[in-house]
């Protein structure tokens, strides 16, 4: 699957279809460069999944749980600041990975040996119009 939008108008519609193409999908690793959009098409993510609450990136606290209109529970990880894997096993990360609930994972080449088989991995890469794509 591959996705480019030319504008940020264009993400919402994006991330609407990435999910309708994995209905079944939970875990979603983002690949990309320092502002290639990883952050910005997670929001469009959440907003299409009716999350409520304000969408930041979690650079320094590695993880946020946003809730959605129906009180299911999203995480979003950013592992950019993770100096070794025991942060991860600190942080209870199968606890999320294997819930059931969304969850959206930002550097994850950093944990890619705790990556649950079924991951989907996407590719964004940044301006002239951000490209969205996926091997899976």
């Amino acid at each position: 699957m591959k996705l480019i939008c030319k504008s940020e108008s264009e993400l919402v519609p994006a991330a609407g279809k990435l999910l309708q193409t994995f209905p079944a999908a939970r875990v979603f690793a983002f690949y990309g460069s320092m502002g290639a959009g990883k952050t910005t098409f997670i929001k469009a993510l959440c907003h299409e999944l009716g999350v409520t609450d304000i969408v930041q990136s979690p650079s320094f606290s590695i993880i946020n749980e946003y809730k959605t209109g129906a009180g299911e529970s999203i995480f979003h990880f950013d592992f950019y600041r993770i100096r070794d894997v025991g942060e991860v096993f600190d942080i209870g990360y199968e606890d999320y990975l294997y819930s059931g609930s969304y969850c959206f994972l930002e550097w994850p080449e950093l944990i890619e040996s705790l990556l649950p088989e079924e991951t989907i991995r996407i590719r964004i890469t940044g301006e002239p119009g951000r490209v969205i794509e996926s091997d899976s």
